[in-house]
């Protein structure tokens, strides 16, 4: 059995469109894989399905330990190379992780994915769904977003959000003014924009 404290997760960059592929291969080698899929619908000229994609088209994450599994997770079919710096591969956080999770619970907060993370000011979610989440806030006309970047992979999603469930980092206030009086449903239908 593995030593738990050994077991890290790591981004793993895959061939174009072949993240399910990959995520099953591993999965099928018992190593523990995780792909953030998003259902949407798609239409084509004769019909519209709902599909599963990826939240981020080349990424996969895998939970192992390194020097044990690596070389059975790059021999996989598809696999292109671990993302890191050099030739160390980065450690994702187990926050992180469960971040992505959420969002891909929420996929009608989800507006898209980012590269680069934009100028705004840095807040903290205090309510809803997302409550803990940190990133920046950007506004886009009268829609308020929150943009969750993860550093190690240089990716970010943006997700729509009510202002007042943001609390600017070392601020006592949320952003917009007071904090609704009860944070149960009628706060949540608030929460998303659609």
């Amino acid at each position: 059995m593995e030593d738990v404290k050994s077991l890290q997760w790591y981004a793993v960059y895959v061939r174009s469109r072949y993240e399910k592929k990959v995520h099953q291969l591993l999965l099928e080698q018992e190593v523990a894989s995780f792909l953030p899929l998003l259902e949407t619908w798609r239409q084509w000229s004769d019909r519209k399905k709902k599909v599963s994609e990826p939240l981020f088209r080349g990424y996969l994450f895998v939970n192992l330990d390194l020097r044990k599994e690596n070389m059975k997770v790059l021999d996989t079919e598809g696999v292109v190379k671990f993302i890191g710096i050099g030739r160390k591969p980065s450690v994702i956080s187990e926050k992180d992780i469960d971040w992505l999770k959420k969002l891909v619970r929420e996929p009608d907060a989800i507006n898209r994915t980012v590269s680069s993370l934009p100028a705004g000011q840095r807040v903290r979610v205090i309510a809803g769904p997302f409550k803990d989440f940190e990133g920046v806030v950007v506004k886009q006309a009268r829609e308020t977003r929150l943009i969750v970047f993860f550093d190690t992979i240089m990716q970010g999603v943006e997700v729509s959000i009510f202002p007042d469930f943001l609390m600017p980092i070392g601020a006592a206030q949320p952003l917009g003014g007071d904090m609704p009086k009860q944070e149960g449903l009628a706060v949540e239908k608030h929460f998303l924009r659609l």
